[in-house]
């Protein structure tokens, strides 16, 4: 009894453990791309059903074997279909990953804490997208164009109830709004639940295909949400979201504490500039 499929096993030594060591990577690496998708699901089936074949093979069932075989062909065709976000998400990422240098903190991103926490405090609802390095250029024109300087009260105007730009997001890209009432895919992951709200969707969703960050906050509850790579972190604060962004544009910051502590060696070290300077002018 022979099987359709064989595998060449590597020979043992430092090639074959190098060969093992990168296909269990690319496995690694697949897990985490269909991780909390739909895709997981759909890779579950794949399995199953090569899990049938390889039984028909070993039972000698011929009829179930040759039904089987016969699919074979249209797999890779059917992978693309079925994986079409996946594979673009991914190849996007790598195409455009930088391979010196980390990104840059926005420089707007004062404007963007301070908006997020008045909207909080008062309960309204809004929706932010901060571009990385795959391009939004899609999304941005399915909405209105501003091309403005990034600033707390142009923020608040735009998510104030009632305006016309209030629904839908708005797009920050290189320290500027590029456009506002936004439209952006909503997530389709069975496992987020059926009680979200359509903001907390489009957040998840736009991250799912690009590398951007979501600011989400709740008009009903007032609660700041970060979405980052297809998951969603609930209930943040503006402190959290600041430490956040700085992870997330690969930038290194210094802690609370650190700031205050340089900020008060720069007051001492000025006030004994001044007395040296009164002590010589004496």
């Amino acid at each position: 009894m022979s099987s359709d499929f064989q595998f060449a096993m590597p020979e043992p030594g430092i090639t074959g453990v190098l060969d093992i060591l990168a296909v269990a990577f690319l496995i690694y690496q697949l897990v985490l791309i269909v991780r909390g998708t739909r895709a997981a699901h759909i890779l579950t089936g794949i399995v199953a059903v090569a899990a049938v074949y390889q039984v028909a093979v070993f039972a000698n069932l011929e009829v179930l074997r040759s039904l089987l075989a016969s699919l074979i062909p249209l797999v890779p065709i059917a992978l693309i279909v079925l994986f079409q976000s996946e594979v673009r998400r991914t190849l996007g990422r790598l195409g455009r990953r930088r391979l010196f240098g980390g990104y840059q903190r926005p420089e707007s991103t004062d404007e963007i804490l301070l908006a997020l926490e008045s909207m909080s405090r008062d309960k309204t609802g809004a929706l932010i997208v901060l571009e990385r390095d795959m391009g939004l250029r899609t999304f941005i024109e399915s909405g209105v164009p501003l091309d403005s300087r990034v600033a707390r009260d142009l923020i608040l105007t735009i998510f104030m109830p009632g305006t016309a730009l209030h629904d839908g997001a708005a797009i920050i890209q290189k320290d500027r709004i590029a456009a506002a009432a936004c439209f952006l895919p909503l997530s389709v992951n069975p496992n987020i639940s059926s009680k979200m709200g359509t903001r907390h969707r489009a957040a998840i969703g736009i991250t799912e295909e690009t590398d951007c960050m979501a600011l989400v906050v709740s008009e009903e509850t007032g609660a700041i949400s970060i979405a980052l790579r297809g998951a969603l972190e609930r209930n943040v604060t503006k402190e959290q979201v600041d430490r956040r962004i700085y992870e997330h544009f690969g930038v290194w910051k210094k802690t609370f504490d650190e700031v205050a502590e340089q900020q008060a060696g720069e007051k001492l070290a000025e006030g004994e500039a001044r007395a040296a300077l009164i002590e010589g002018g004496e």
